[in-house]
C-alpha cells in the first residue's frame, strides 16, 4: 500500500523513485493519491481523494484516530519503538472522521475505508513524505503527522515501508583546516527566531535582512547567486528586486543569461554537467553506493567548472590552504584511493558499489531515530520546550472568495523547474505552460481549452496571456500552472516569452514558526479573458 498526499510522483521526475512506483504499480500494489488533482500518479489510484488544499492535516488526523481508536495500529511495533501514545490517542479523540469531512471535502465514509485500507496493509504500507513541504505555514507539524502515521504502521525500518539507508563512506582529502567559526546568521532580520530553522540559511531571511532598513546584526551588502533564478524562484518577487537595488555587489554564477544574471555586477559562466567534473556522490541509499558525474566534452566558450570556480576565488582571497590540490582529478583519486578504489576504476564503471549491508529490521539492525528520546515521539517534549505545539494541530486555512481560484503550482517530468525551458530540444515535448481550470467553471467564465487569459490575484498582481486547459481533472475551487515559464530576459531567445510566471502572483507567504519554510499555496486568483 503506498499512499501519495500533495506529492506529484511522476511529474516531478526522480527516475529510481518513479520505477521503483512503476513495479510496485505492475505487481498490484494499492495506490491512494491524495492531490486537488488528478495527476499522473493517481491515475494509477485505487482511490483518489480531490481534498480541499491547506486540509492535509484534518484528514492525516482523522486517519489516525481511526487506526487508533480501532486498534490497527502495530502494536507491538509501537510498544518498542514508539513513545507517547496516550497522548496522542487523548489529542485524536474528537479527530473523527466527520469532523474531517467537514473541512476536507472528502466524505467520512471515504476516510473510513481509506484508513482502514492504509492500516491493512501494515507494515508494508507507506505513507510517502513527499519532496515538496512547504504549503501553508503548519509544513512542520503537517510532515510530522505523516511520520507518525508511519510509526503507527510500524512501517519504519521495514521491509515494503521505509528502509534504513546505508551508504558508502569516502574519507575527506586530507590536511584541509577546520573552517573558521560562522558568524551570527543574517537570516532573521527583526529577531525573529524560527527554534528549528536548522544552519544553512533561510533564502527568503536572507533577501529581507538584504532589505533598506533590515534590523539585523551587521548589513548585508553582497550577494554570491550560485545556480538560483531568485527573481522566479523566490515569492514576493519585489522584494527580491529592492534587496537587489540596495545591495553594493553581486555575483551570479549560471550556465544560462536566467533572469538573475541580468542584476549581477560580475557574472561567471559556469560548465554544464556534461563539461566538468563533481564532487563524488556517496547518499543514503538501499544499497551503498559512490557515483561520479564527469566530463564528456570540453567546456566551451569561456565557461569553467564549479570546482575551479571557487578554487581560484579562495585563491585570491588567500585561502589557498582549503583547496591543497592541483587540479579535480588529483582530489578525486586521493579520496577514492582512500576508500580502496581509484579513479580509473570509476571513470570505467561509472558507479562503485559498497558492501550488501542491512536496511531492515528483518535483517537485524537495530533502527535509531534523531530524536532526544531516540524513539518515535507522538508527542514531542523538544516542541513543548520551544513553546510549540507537542502534537500536529489543524489550522482552517484562508478559502478563496466568491469568483476566486487557489493558485497551485508544480512541474513537468520534461524540465529542471525553470533551469532547462530554453532546450529547445525538450521542448519538443513540452514547449510552454498553460492554465488547468476545471471545465465546469471554465464554461461558467465561457472560456474553453486554448482561450488566452489573464490571471489577476489578490492583490492586483497580473501574468498573461496563458492558455486555458479546461478539464476534469481539478478541483473548481482551484487552477494549476507548470513552474519555470514566463522567462523577460530576450537573452534566452527561446524560453523568453512563453508561458506565463506563477512566481509573480505569489506576493502573499505563510512562515512556518518551526523551521522557517515559506509556504506559497496561499494566494488567490480570478480569471479574463486576454485582450
Amino acid at each position: 500500500m503506498i499512499t501519495l498526499i500533495g506529492n506529484h510522483l511522476g511529474e516531478n521526475m526522480h527516475n529510481t523513485q518513479v520505477q521503483w512506483f512503476a513495479e510496485a504499480v505492475g505487481r498490484g500494489a494499492d495506490i491512494i493519491v491524495v492531490d486537488p488533482r488528478f495527476s499522473t500518479a493517481a491515475s494509477k489510484a485505487r482511490h483518489w481523494l480531490p481534498i480541499r488544499p491547506g486540509t492535509d492535516m484534518a484528514l492525516l488526523l482523522a486517519w489516525m484516530h481511526v487506526i487508533v481508536n480501532e486498534e490497527r495500529y502495530d502494536r507491538e511495533y509501537v510498544d518498542k519503538f514508539a513513545i507517547g501514545l496516550p497522548q496522542l490517542r487523548e489529542h485524536l479523540r474528537d479527530k473523527t472522521p466527520h469532523w474531517a469531512a467537514t473541512y476536507t471535502g472528502i466524505k467520512a465514509e471515504t476516510i473510513v475505508e481509506t484508513a482502514r485500507l492504509i492500516a491493512g496493509g501494515r507494515p508494508q504500507s507507506l505513507i510517502h513524505p513527499g519532496r515538496h513541504t512547504a504549503w501553508y505555514g503548519d509544513d512542520s507539524q503537517r510532515s510530522r503527522a505523516i511520520a507518525m502515521l508511519n510509526g503507527l504502521l510500524g512501517s519504519w525500518g521495514r521491509r515494503g515501508g521505509f528502509y534504513l539507508p546505508t551508504s558508502q563512506k569516502i574519507p575527506k582529502f586530507p590536511g584541509i583546516p577546520a573552517y573558521p567559526e560562522a558568524r551570527t546568521g543574517a537570516d532573521v532580520p527583526n529577531g525573529v527566531v524560527f527554534p528549528f530553522a536548522g544552519s544553512e540559511g533561510l533564502a527568503h531571511g536572507l533577501r529581507d535582512a538584504s532589505l533598506p532598513g533590515a534590523d539585523v546584526p551587521y548589513p548585508v551588502k553582497g550577494w554570491f547567486v550560485y545556480g538560483s533564478n531568485l527573481i522566479q524562484s523566490l515569492p514576493q518577487p519585489e522584494k527580491t528586486l529592492q534587496a537587489l537595488q540596495n545591495l553594493d555587489f553581486v555575483v551570479a554564477v549560471d550556465v544560462l543569461p536566467a533572469e538573475i544574471t541580468g542584476w549581477a555586477d560580475v557574472v561567471l559562466p559556469e560548465a554544464t554537467y556534461l563539461e566538468r567534473y563533481d564532487d563524488l556522490h556517496a547518499p543514503g541509499f538501499r544499497e551503498g553506493f559512490v557515483a561520479l558525474r564527469q566530463p564528456v566534452v570540453e567546456p566551451m566558450y569561456d565557461s569553467k567548472p564549479g570546482w575551479w570556480i571557487a578554487k581560484e576565488i579562495a585563491h585570491r582571497l588567500g585561502h589557498d590552504s582549503y583547496f591543497p590540490w592541483d587540479n579535480v582529478e588529483t582530489y578525486l583519486e586521493t579520496r577514492l584511493k582512500a576508500a580502496g578504489s581509484s579513479l580509473a576504476e570509476i571513470k570505467e564503471t561509472g558507479v562503485l558499489h559498497a558492501p550488501a549491508a542491512a536496511v531492515y529490521i528483518e535483517d537485524g539492525i537495530e533502527p535509531t531515530f534523531h530524536t532526544p528520546s531516540g524513539k518515535i515521539e507522538l508527542y514531542s517534549q523538544q516542541l513543548a520546550d520551544a513553546g510549540l505545539s507537542p502534537m500536529p494541530e489543524f489550522t482552517a486555512h484562508e478559502q478563496p472568495a466568491e469568483g476566486q481560484f487557489r493558485l497551485l503550482f508544480g512541474r513537468t517530468p520534461t524540465h529542471t523547474f525553470g533551469r532547462t525551458t530554453n532546450n529547445r530540444f525538450l521542448s519538443e515535448v513540452f514547449d510552454e505552460n498553460c492554465v488547468w481550470v476545471n471545465a465546469s467553471r471554465a464554461r461558467e467564465l465561457g472560456l474553453a481549452t486554448g482561450d488566452a487569459v489573464t490571471l489577476c490575484n489578490q492583490d492586483d498582481v497580473k501574468i498573461g496571456p496563458i492558455k486555458i486547459r479546461a478539464t476534469q481533472a481539478i478541483r473548481p475551487d482551484c487552477v494549476f500552472m507548470v513552474h519555470g515559464y514566463g522567462h523577460t530576459d530576450p537573452r534566452l531567445r527561446f524560453a523568453a516569452g512563453r508561458g506565463a510566471d506563477d512566481s509573480k502572483l505569489c506576493t502573499r507567504v505563510a512562515i512556518d514558526p518551526v523551521m522557517g519554510g515559506t509556504g506559497m499555496n496561499v494566494n488567490f486568483v480570478t480569471i479574463e479573458r486576454a485582450s
